[in-house]
């Protein structure tokens, strides 16, 4: 078997109780006879139309020559960079593709004004930008779409030689993209974007920039009937009862890559877990972490480890003082073995696994907040160039950074966690991730870390629909130089401050505790942070 599973301590006790009540109830065959009665009445209607991503394999196979077709008519014409626009599930699952199958390909995942004028500025002359959204409507998405057309139209460049839409059929971007004349790739409307991995949303984009598509689906291929057969040894039931089943639940996955060749998993898995699991009160949180992360010596009650290694044995139960999930397996096997798992921890935890109800929520708020275009709320105080804003409960008792910090760190309950989220230049920047090591060594809990705002189609989700045990740090990085957005009337710098804007305010009408942190100079105030913290 090309994806294999070691369990100890709690996970192996939850394997051992949930998985012969699993193959009893044959929820594996379940799930690929499409039967949507499995997470109950509730969600039957929206899992009915969900479930596609079982058959993704044979229905993306015929797009292989399409897009390998594509990619030699570029390349013949010396068009050899691949930029992918895309949020979420759109641009997550493709970014572990070519990272792993060494493809040169370039993320666009943010509307952080100079992260995307970076973007457009390289290598622009030999640049293909894939577009892809299911919506067809998501905001970031036609924002940097808009952008490069209006780059290649300075240029000199037809935008209809150079742009490849990946879309849902029938989506507005379908429309407007047939009508520009774009090369147009319809993905199946079946599968909900963070279970895409497999499909034209994978594939398109990191076919395009040289990875080796039917190797991947070669791969996924050699799990499918493991993971169709209601068995025991079935590693879409084992992953899903241990990361759902423990008793007492232990609602925080850490996710560690230790020694896989895969590279960025845990960043992919992070959004199919917490927008699938993360909502009426309940969820599972994933938390990425490095070998060494605090976390791993603390070792909270509530955390479960999954490490990702490539060698978990062959041995199922296995004898681990810290009672740790091991996995192992090709990146194809992997990423259909956790969109079961998935779908089996949802049953686990009695939800719907396939919605995002609290997504739109933020979305909204962000776009009231372009359309009335308000003053910005006054600081609470400056600190340095840091300005300092928040929610009563975290602001009315702080009197400078130090105590704003510390304030926020006490309202993370004892079951919590602290959740940091950078509206911030992610590629000119990328220190900021450091923060996490800084904040879960002096809190002791969890500590999640998203760039923004694309955590917002990842962990957004279990951050208003999940337990109510979160505390919230934004880092806004106030542009130095911002960019317009062709044909509407705000920029980028107005939409990324909308994005964060309305996230906070949702989060504290869930009563949520929020620290924002704007930031004028974004190396001095890191160093400014760090002292803080310590």
């Amino acid at each position: 078997m090309n994806v294999r599973i070691s369990v100890s301590g709690p996970a192996a006790d939850a394997v051992r109780r949930i998985v012969p009540q699993l193959v009893a109830d044959r929820v594996a065959t379940g799930i690929t006879s499409l039967d949507s009665s499995l997470w109950g009445p509730a969600a039957e209607e929206e899992a009915a139309k969900r479930l596609g991503w079982t058959e993704a394999i044979a229905v993306s196979r015929p797009l292989l020559p399409e897009i390998a077709a594509l990619r030699d008519e570029l390349r013949a014409r010396g068009i050899d960079h691949v930029v992918l626009a895309g949020m979420g599930g759109s641009s997550l699952a493709p970014e572990v593709i070519a990272r792993t199958g060494g493809a040169d390909l370039t993320v666009l995942d943010s509307t952080e004004p100079g992260q995307v004028r970076a973007a457009i500025a390289d290598r622009l002359q030999r640049t293909v930008l894939v577009v892809a959204s299911k919506s067809g409507s998501t905001v970031e998405t036609d924002s940097q779409r808009r952008a490069y057309e209006q780059a290649f139209l300075d240029a000199g460049i037809d935008p209809a030689t150079r742009i490849v839409v990946v879309t849902d059929p029938d989506s507005p971007l379908e429309e407007s993209a047939r009508a520009a004349g774009y090369r147009v790739f319809t993905a199946d409307p079946t599968v909900g974007g963070r279970y895409s991995a497999l499909t034209a949303f994978g594939l398109v984009p990191t076919g395009l920039a040289g990875a080796d598509l039917a190797e991947l689906l070669a791969e996924a291929e050699a799990i499918e009937l493991a993971l169709a057969i209601d068995s025991e040894e079935n590693p879409g039931l084992v992953l899903g009862a241990a990361i759902a089943g423990t008793e007492p639940r232990r609602d925080k996955l850490a996710i560690v890559a230790d020694g896989t060749h895969i590279v960025g998993f845990a960043d992919w898995a992070e959004q199919l877990i917490a927008e699938s699991t993360g909502k009426e009160g309940t969820g599972i949180l994933p938390v990425v972490l490095g070998p060494d992360a605090p976390e791993l010596a603390s070792r909270p009650s509530d955390l479960q480890v999954v490490r990702l290694v490539d060698d978990a044995g062959t041995e199922r139960f296995v004898e681990d003082t810290d009672g740790e999930i091991r996995v192992s397996g090709t990146l194809g096997a992997q990423l259909l073995a956790w969109e079961y798992a998935t779908a089996v921890a949802g049953r686990l935890l009695g939800i719907n696994p396939f919605d995002q109800p609290d997504v739109e929520s933020a979305k909204v708020a962000a776009r009231g907040l372009l359309e009335a275009r308000p003053e910005s709320d006054p600081a609470a105080f400056v600190s340095g160039t840091i300005e300092v804003r928040g929610t009563p409960d975290v602001i009315g008792a702080a009197s400078d950074l130090v105590s704003a910090v510390e304030v926020l760190l006490e309202e993370i309950p004892a079951d919590g966690y602290l959740a940091v989220q950078a509206y911030v230049d992610r590629v000119a920047h990328p220190e900021f991730g450091e923060l996490r090591d800084l904040l879960a060594e002096r809190s002791g809990r969890p500590v999640t870390f998203g760039w923004g705002p694309r955590f917002l189609h990842s962990t957004g989700q279990y951050h208003k629909g999940g337990p109510a045990h979160g505390a919230f740090l934004q880092l806004v990085q106030r542009p130095t130089e911002d960019l317009p957005i062709p044909g509407r009337p705000f920029t980028f710098g107005d939409l990324i401050a909308a994005q964060a804007s309305g996230d906070a305010s949702v989060l504290a009408e869930h009563g949520r505790p929020v620290l924002t942190l704007t930031l004028s100079d974004p190396s001095a105030d890191l160093r400014s942070l760090r002292a803080a913290i310590d």
